[in-house]
């Protein structure tokens, strides 16, 4: 949990109605970029917690009140907490968290992606 801010969430299925409506937002996965390389959520960028800076933050999301939802393997992944802190210590007001994370996306069989095309995992 972020020291003193009660970080808001997002449901599975609200943030999968986001990313299908194409709706205006930065989804952020915080996992490592290997993790990230193998799969992803559609349209994530990867933004793990050593490569928040303002400077990087600047060209990707220069909005400090776009809606961002950073997320990372489950509940128990300290990466998004991590990240969404960063975030909001360099000024970002709209950083939310699904706190599920790519495992339960997985296991609800939403779409994932690989090199900017969909990916569906071996069962």
């Amino acid at each position: 949990m972020i020291a003193g801010m009660d970080l808001p969430t997002i449901e599975a299925s609200a943030l999968l109605e986001k990313i299908e409506a194409a709706d205006a937002f930065a989804l952020v996965d915080a996992l490592a970029p290997m993790v990230y390389a193998h799969s992803h959520l559609p349209g994530a960028m990867n933004l793990p917690p050593s490569m928040v800076d303002a400077t990087v933050l600047g060209k990707r999301i220069p909005d400090r009140n776009a809606e961002i939802v950073v997320y990372c393997s489950s509940p128990d992944c300290d990466d998004s907490h991590e990240t969404a802190q960063r975030l909001c210590e360099l000024g970002y007001t709209n950083v939310r968290r699904y706190a599920g994370g790519k495992n339960e996306w997985k296991e609800l069989g939403f779409p994932l992606e690989r090199a900017g095309r969909p990916y569906v995992p071996a069962p």
